[in-house]
């Protein structure tokens, strides 16, 4: 169980975190939904200890969370250009994880070909479309066996294929792992529910959780969730999301 309690963070004066309080066990989905700037990604970076705290407590199992407890996957991925697609995996293996070269090489394989990027292990980077990279950047993250994986928009450059393919990639990541989103895309959201994922989605503003709601409730019983809902059909895209998700209900 991952419990964050009363998580605070400034940068100069300006409150980014403010008595942020979460639990979310092994198998289960945290969604942190809401407009740029509202202290998603910078939750994930604190978490991945790429940020410092300011105030509050972060344990895992009832012991402070260890750096290497989380895995990342960036929104601009934040791969390694220069090296390929195999390197860019076995470098942690090897110099975090103390691994021998033939030892990373077998875990990058393995994950390479999980992540259908067997046949392009010795290709560069920056030759990967989109999709590729994003699936390169879990594979990289899953490399040392993190109990807690944090994915920072997973799906903003992604178009709505390549998003139901990364829906299915988190809900299997789910079932095993802790799994924690910063998103404001409500395709991604629909995705999930399809799939009937045990997720709970966190509508953040100005720092805060201002209502929670489990993915099997939320359309289901749209006048407990008002402001969700709200932020879900703010503009066309989102509109377009909940009459799919309402013709779903409907079949």
């Amino acid at each position: 169980m991952l419990k964050i309690t009363n998580l605070c963070k400034k940068f100069k004066n300006k409150t980014i975190l403010e008595n942020i309080s979460v639990e979310v066990g092994f198998g289960e989905i945290a969604l942190f939904l809401g407009k740029s700037g509202v202290g998603k990604s910078t939750l994930l970076r604190v978490l991945a200890n790429l940020e410092t705290k300011d105030k509050g407590s972060i344990n895992l199992d009832d012991k402070p969370l260890k750096p290497f407890d989380v895995g990342m996957v960036f929104q601009n991925y934040h791969l390694f250009e220069h090296l390929n697609c195999e390197q860019n995996i076995t470098l942690a293996l090897e110099k975090v994880a103390k691994k021998n070269k033939a030892e990373a090489a077998l875990i990058s394989n393995d994950l390479l070909a999980k992540y259908m990027l067997k046949d392009k292990s010795k290709r560069p980077v920056n030759m990967l479309s989109g999709g590729e990279k994003q699936r390169l950047s879990l594979a990289r993250a899953l490399a040392l066996n993190p109990p807690i994986i944090c994915l920072d928009e997973p799906t903003s450059a992604l178009d709505p294929t390549l998003t139901s393919h990364v829906a299915q990639i988190i809900h299997d990541l789910g079932t095993n792992h802790i799994v924690l989103i910063a998103s404001h895309d409500t395709e991604l959201i629909r995705q999930l529910w399809l799939r009937q994922a045990k997720c709970t989605i966190y509508l953040m503003q100005d720092g805060s959780f201002i209502e929670k709601a489990g993915l099997a409730d939320l359309f289901s019983k749209p006048d407990k969730y008002i402001n969700i809902h709200k932020f879900v059909s703010g503009d066309h895209r989102e509109e377009a999301c909940l009459d799919l998700i309402k013709k779903d209900l409907s079949n």
